[in-house]
Parts: structure tokens; C-alpha cells; sequence
């Protein structure tokens, strides 16, 4: 990250004068996906603007800085008047868009004459934003031009705050994964191991205590096939899963004999998980005994149960499902071998959640389009 911030204003020195410049800022990797949708329509839509996109996390960096939507893709620098000032001259963009958390103090002093969007945002009843302290801060979001929000409480908490520039949209990562849905992609070595008749139980951004309550709830069961795909795909967490797995077959090493013989398989590599979804029965979602859950959207948009760990709460999608009982938390390896079990045996509980998990994600499509409306006089 350092040493990417080093190089990051090397490369707004090739932004032309005269180019017509929008900024879009993201934390990381999740950040990117609630806003490439937006990206690539106003891409589609106004091929004369360039886009420079960037990014505070080497997660969200290493991944996407070949992204072929954007004109130039770097790292922002650290959050000092000087490195604000210099970013801002140099990139001389028309619109901004911070996304969902991002609120940086000077880059939003800098960005006082310019149209400044915030995209995604959700705030809860003890964001910092909410304390006593942070007054110095807020009276900084004057500088908003509008806030794109995910919820009625968010808006609820910055009219509180003082501001009424707030419009209810949405999540627009609901309109990224029902646009992958429609995108026809094959893995034929993939859709080899899913053939046989046994149902195909995929692991989403898998942790190693989610790994572990799979292996000691599901591996003996001789109706399951599964899929693992870690958040970490590097060779040490590789072989940690080997362990659990003795009989594992790593996706780079298939080939169209040994995927036919085997009952495991470990997606080691990324990009494609989101692709996958729609060849699984049900799905779990890792990081729910960590840091916290990721995307379960990928898998609802299919038509899929899901299944999570307990930390959950921060995620509004998580909170809608479970309150529909379209999605589970699990809190053991018991807990998962019953949910399993309970949707495996029940075709009709099978096809209900089934049903409820797609409709919740088709019935909130359309916040892109919603943001779109509302900048159109600033494109």
C-alpha cells in the first residue's frame, strides 16, 4: 500500500487537462462491486468522460488495477491537506463518488466546488458520525452535493445530523449480482464434478473456522458433494484445508479424469465464485466467525439457501433474510449438519426458501438506475 501511494501521483500527472474526469473512491474490493454497476453504465452511457478510480486497501488494488472500465486506477494517499490539495489539482474531476464508509476530511474540503456524491451509504444508530466528538466532523458533510442511501434509518440519521440532502435508493450491489446472474458463463471442469446425482454444497469466502464446521458436519455424508472456495487462496491456507480434506482435489489440478472420482473440490484461485453459485443446492457464507460475513447477494440472486455465522448484524441483507427465514445462522458444526439435512430431505422447505432467498434480491433491484436519474444533470 506504501509503496502503490508512492506511485500515485506519477500517474494523475497523465491525466490531461481537458479530459473530463469522474472519481470514484473505494475502501476495498466489496466497496468496488456496490459500485461498478454505476461505473459501467456512466462508462456505456458518456464514453467522453474518463474514469479514475481508486482505491484506500491492496485488497481492492492488486485485484482490480487492470479493470478495463477505468482510465487510470490508483491507490489514495494518505488523508493530509497537502496529499488532498495535490490529488484534487492534479485529477481536476467534475464528479465524485465516495462509496458506502468512505469519508475523508481534507479530500472532502478539497471537494467543496465540486459535485460530490455519496453512493450506497448506511449508518447505524452508533456510527461515530452519531457521537458528541465527531460535531467538528459532520459540519465537513456540508460539502455533499447528495447521499445516496441504502435505508430509511440512515436517512433518519443524517437528517438528524442536520442534513436533508439524503434520497433512499438502496443497495446497488443488488443490481451488480443480478447482472451477473444473467452472464452466461461455463466451467466445464466444475460442472464435470457437479454431474453424479449427489447435491453440490459450495462454501462462499470460506475462514478456517467455517472450514473446520464443514469437514466435522459434512464430510461423512455420502449425498453431498463439496465445494470449497477460501477467502485465502494462498498455499499455506491451501494445504490447512488439504488437512481437513485428505481427498481434496484442488481446482488447478483437475483435468477431466480424477474430477470424475472425486467429492471435494477447493476453488484455488479468485474471480470466479460469483459464477459458480448457480451450480450449488445450498450455500454457506464464510467470515461469519471472523471480522464478519461476505457477500451473500452472489448466492440469493440464484435462487440458493444460505447459510452464515453469527457475525451478521452489521449486514442489512443478512438481518432481511434471516427475518424471512430465508437464510440461517449457524453456530456449530450441529447447526449446519441440521440445516443441511432439514432442506436436503424437505423438497417443499427446499423450494420455499429457495423461493424467498431469489425474490428478496429481485425485489430490490433498481438503486443504479435510481443514482443515475439523479446525476443526469451533472453528465
Amino acid at each position: 500500500m506504501i509503496d502503490g501511494q508512492s506511485k500515485t501521483f506519477a500517474l494523475l500527472g497523465k491525466i490531461g487537462k481537458d479530459d473530463k474526469v469522474i472519481w470514484f473512491h473505494c475502501s476495498s474490493l466489496g466497496e468496488f462491486e456496490q459500485a461498478r454497476n454505476l461505473i459501467e453504465t456512466i462508462k456505456t452511457e458518456h464514453p467522453n468522460h474518463k474514469i479514475l478510480l481508486s482505491f484506500f486497501s491492496p485488497s481492492g488494488y492488486e485485484v482490480r488495477k487492470n479493470y478495463d472500465k477505468a482510465d487510470w486506477v490508483v491507490y489514495l494517499p494518505i488523508d493530509t491537506k497537502r496529499n488532498a490539495k495535490k490529488f484534487v489539482e492534479l485529477a481536476h474531476p467534475s464528479l465524485v463518488f465516495f462509496v458506502k464508509y468512505e469519508f475523508w476530511y481534507n479530500y472532502i474540503r478539497e471537494l467543496k466546488e465540486t459535485p460530490l456524491f455519496q453512493v450506497s451509504l448506511i449508518l447505524r444508530k452508533n456510527h461515530y458520525l452519531t457521537r458528541f466528538y465527531s460535531a467538528w466532523f459532520v459540519k465537513q458533510l456540508k460539502n455533499f452535493t447528495t447521499f445516496f442511501v441504502q435505508d430509511a434509518l440512515t436517512k433518519d440519521i443524517l437528517l438528524s445530523l442536520g442534513y436533508k440532502n439524503a434520497i433512499l435508493c438502496g443497495d446497488t450491489r443488488f443490481d451488480r449480482v443480478s447482472q451477473i446472474s444473467k452472464e452466461e458463463k461455463h466451467f466445464p471442469l466444475i460442472e464435470e464434478f457437479c454431474k453424479g446425482g449427489k447435491k453440490i454444497f459450495i462454501a462462499g469466502s470460506s475462514w478456517e473456522q467455517d472450514e473446520k464446521i464443514i469437514a466435522e458436519s459434512l464430510l461423512k455424508r455420502d449425498d453431498i458433494k463439496i465445494i470449497l472456495a477460501p477467502h485465502k487462496t494462498q498455499e499455506e491456507h491451501i494445504r490447512k484445508i488439504e488437512k481437513l480434506f485428505p481427498d481434496a482435489l484442488r481446482y488447478s489440478l483437475a483435468n477431466e479424469r480424477n474430477i470424475q472420482n472425486s467429492e471435494v473440490l477447493i476453488i484455488d484461485c479468485i474471480g470466479i465464485l460469483s459464477k459458480i453459485y448457480s451450480l450449488s443446492h445450498i450455500v454457506y457464507i464464510g467470515g461469519g466467525f471472523g471480522e464478519g460475513i461476505h457477500n451473500i447477494l452472489e448466492a440469493a440472486v440464484f435462487y440458493k439457501p444460505v447459510a452464515f455465522g453469527p457475525n451478521n448484524k452489521k449486514f442489512k441483507e443478512a438481518r432481511d433474510l434471516l427475518s424471512q427465514k430465508a437464510a440461517t445462522e449457524i453456530h456449530s458444526a450441529h447447526d449446519l449438519f441440521a440445516w443441511a439435512d432439514a432442506l436436503l430431505r424437505d423438497s417443499g422447505l427446499y423450494e420455499r426458501v429457495c423461493r424467498l432467498s431469489g425474490d428478496y434480491v429481485k425485489n430490490n433491484v433498481g438503486a443504479t438506475q435510481k443514482i443515475l436519474n439523479n446525476i443526469a444533470e451533472y453528465l
